[in-house]
């Protein structure tokens, strides 16, 4: 069976794209998996960063799942790179929650589609950036995530309130809490504020945050406007190392073991503090336990 990652964040501009095509391109390339990777943002992104234009496809995520009379293996892609297949999404992808909210299932969609396409390694989901209908979907469908961190306040928050959202998944066997895996720092800088907030993540998800941060990096930019990879545009850059032994982590942890409901990782439950000025970042973070 696959193993089926959520790339999650409920904050916008943590590379939640960046780190699914990576890491979707380093597994079927450097480990000869077969990877799916499943566009689930109106952004388009996943599919514009392997270039392609999204706002000229009509077979996207949103009608695989809606349409679940058709196989959803209709609905997939092949990329230029060998192992790697691609469901894409566009801005109607948005209109999801509206056309399916009156379906009492329609949290499940997504998992039931997985359930009917088989042959993969890995799936990984591209997360929008906000909790609702389609999040709930990924949170369904997937048994761990990984969770990009942009080294500030907001994403820290961003990363909180995702913990408290896996604690309060409806307890029911039809909805295991996926793994939180990884916590991966994003668009690192090296300031004070940068470092208090790697140091909250590492006090809070001891081992389970991803060792080298990845830095802001210019060649990222430029290969996403190219849509390429880093290996393609930049392959000696620190981002194309950092992002191979980031994959090479994911690869080497294994499928994780179902949670229960309403669980989250060593139960750990947290919250941001109020925003600190960076003379007195150490104190930014998340709440106390209890």
């Amino acid at each position: 069976m696959a193993r089926r990652i959520g790339i999650v964040n409920e904050k916008g501009g943590s590379c939640k794209t960046t780190l699914t095509v990576h890491l979707g391109a380093h597994l079927a390339t450097r480990r000869s998996a077969r990877v799916l990777l499943i566009d689930l943002d109106p952004q388009g992104h996943l599919g514009k960063t392997l270039g392609y234009d999204v706002s000229a496809y009509t077979r996207t995520t949103l009608e695989m799942l809606l349409d679940e009379e058709r196989n959803p293996g209709l609905f997939v892609r092949r990329t230029r790179f060998e192992g790697l297949d691609v469901i894409l999404s566009n801005k109607s992808i948005a209109l999801f929650p509206t056309v399916a909210a009156a379906d009492p299932e329609r949290h499940f969609r997504l998992r039931r589609c997985l359930d009917r396409l088989p042959g993969y390694d890995f799936v990984l989901m591209d997360a929008p950036a906000n909790f609702g209908t389609t999040m709930l979907n990924i949170l369904a469908a997937a048994q761990e995530l990984i969770v990009p961190v942009n080294a500030s306040f907001l994403a820290l928050d961003g990363c909180a309130e995702l913990v408290k959202t896996l604690s309060g998944l409806p307890a029911s066997p039809g909805f295991p809490a996926p793994a939180l895996r990884l916590i991966v720092p994003t668009l690192y800088r090296p300031t004070r504020l940068a470092d208090a907030v790697v140091e909250r993540l590492n006090a809070h998800f001891p081992g389970r945050v991803h060792e080298e941060p990845l830095r802001y990096d210019v060649k990222m930019e430029e290969a996403q406007s190219h849509g390429k990879t880093i290996w393609e545009y930049a392959a000696p850059s620190r981002s194309a190392r950092m992002l191979a032994a980031l994959g090479d982590r994911v690869f080497a942890l294994g499928p994780a073991m179902e949670q229960p409901a309403g669980a989250t990782a060593q139960g750990s439950r947290v919250a941001a503090a109020p925003v600190a000025p960076a003379h007195r970042a150490s104190r930014l973070g998340f709440g106390r336990e209890g």
